[in-house]
């Protein structure tokens, strides 16, 4: 029976491990969960989204435009055609309106193709603004990640440290007992003991914070992490090909060049002005008692109509330079987000760069700090070393160990930044854009 029941018991606890494991949360999983909730992101969409009705708001003009206008009420009327009809003074009469136009635009000096295509090229650097929310978003997701997956380890270090000093505090208690150790070295141990603690206590209060941040990043409770693979096989073999991605792909970029199309479009509207508008018009009324005559006026026509501003007070050269500067201005502010794409790219493989060649050295301080410590222990219990030797190598060995494991989550993140600083976070990761990046040019396409 009480085989059976011990199968039973290892039956489930494999069954909770495996459903442990099974429901852990894939750094994948974390990024797409905070691409589609982030309020970051989905203002950009949202602002996208409100963009790109401008773009509706524009084609209208290509669009007939149809007026209904009705009037009732008093008139006062004295005119030549009243006199002549023998009246000295005002006729009264209740008067009725009622007509309906219909305009068609067939030129306006370009102004609606132009709008529209201003309005496009304005849509679609708002859909690399959410390409580029999203990017950084999923940085800021991954960031959180790893943290508290690295908070973790440094929690389990420092727990590990602990045990280590209340074991070598165990060994000191004996030996003062049996009168072979020296009181000092029980006043000693303690401390020891006590900042062990205290630095336990510290990890975890840093692991409750990474997990109070990782719910405001990511909305969610940092529940059953696990380690990610290595996205090493994404990372460029150079610099330099690194930086060509990242002037390629990055979304920021790509929004200032289609600020610079916004622009051009909006300097070639604000040409429209200097040309003739032409448009055809069909009009009908129907109106009653017109300027003090009894009985029916009503007309109807059809006709082409043109329509040329001969002088604005200089005010549409104005607005033609003011563009002109416009243009310049989104020129230059595309030609420094390029010297930033490319700072970034650099900045972020000189950091991957760093840690890697650092990696080696903290795995070696890592080994021979441990050689060092088990070796001390087996002097110390010789006799061949002092209390302050062991205590000493032991916290060598969690200080290595602490950092190794720095080390190792801040190459993983230095790699996810350089796949961010080229525009390719997201795609490194499998997760899908929001809807809201699609850009209209591509979408016509």
């Amino acid at each position: 029976m009480k085989v059976i029941k011990s199968t039973k018991l290892i039956m489930s606890v494999a069954l909770c491990m495996s459903s442990a494991s099974l429901s852990a949360t894939t750094l994948e999983q974390a990024v797409d969960a905070t691409i589609k909730t982030n309020p970051d992101v989905l203002a950009a969409s949202n602002e996208r989204n409100a963009v790109a009705e401008e773009v509706n708001q524009a084609k209208a003009g290509y669009l007939p435009t149809v007026d209904l206008a009705i009037g009732t009420g008093w008139e006062s009327s004295d005119n030549p055609t009243t006199r002549s009809q023998g009246s000295h003074k005002d006729v009264h009469m209740n008067r009725d309106e009622a007509s309906i136009n219909l305009r068609q635009m067939l030129f306006d000096g370009m102004a609606t193709k132009n709008e529209t295509r201003r309005q496009t090229a304005r849509t679609d650097s708002r859909a690399y603004g959410v390409f580029g929310a999203a990017e950084n978003t999923g940085l800021e997701a991954v960031d959180a990640y790893l943290n508290v997956l690295r908070q973790q380890k440094l929690v389990d270090l420092a727990t590990t440290n602990l045990e280590a000093h209340e074991r070598t505090h165990d060994q000191i208690r004996l030996r003062s007992e049996r009168g072979v150790g020296r009181g000092s070295d029980m006043d000693q141990s303690k401390g020891r003991v006590a900042l062990a603690k205290a630095n336990q206590i510290a990890e975890q209060s840093n692991l409750r914070d990474a997990e109070t941040t990782y719910l405001r990043v990511i909305g969610l409770a940092s529940e059953s992490l696990s380690e990610p693979q290595s996205p090493l096989n994404l990372i460029p073999a150079s610099l330099e090909e690194a930086i060509s991605r990242g002037l390629d792909n990055h979304p920021t970029l790509k929004s200032a060049q289609a600020d610079v199309e916004s622009a051009n479009a909006q300097h070639d509207t604000a040409v429209s002005p200097f040309y003739p508008r032409v448009d055809f018009e069909l009009g009908a009324t129907a109106n009653n008692d017109l300027d003090g005559v009894d009985g029916h006026n009503n007309d109807v026509t059809a006709m082409f109509r043109l329509r040329y501003n001969l002088l604005n007070g200089g005010k549409d050269s104005a607005r033609r330079q003011e563009t002109g500067y416009l243009i310049n201005q989104a020129s230059e502010i595309r030609n420094n987000t390029h010297r930033q794409v490319e700072q970034s790219v650099r900045l972020s493989w000189n950091a991957l760069q760093t840690v890697t060649n650092q990696m080696e050295y903290f795995k070696l301080h890592v080994d021979s700090s441990v050689s060092s410590r088990d070796a001390y222990q087996q002097q110390f219990s010789l006799g061949q070393r002092t209390l302050l030797d062991l205590l000493d190598s032991e916290n060598e060995v969690f200080t290595a160990r602490q950092d190794l494991v720095n080390a190792q989550y801040d190459q993983l993140f230095a790699m996810y930044r350089i796949l961010n600083s080229m525009g390719g976070l997201l795609q490194g990761l499998v997760v899908a854009l929001p809807e809201a990046a699609m850009t209209l040019t591509s979408a016509e396409q």
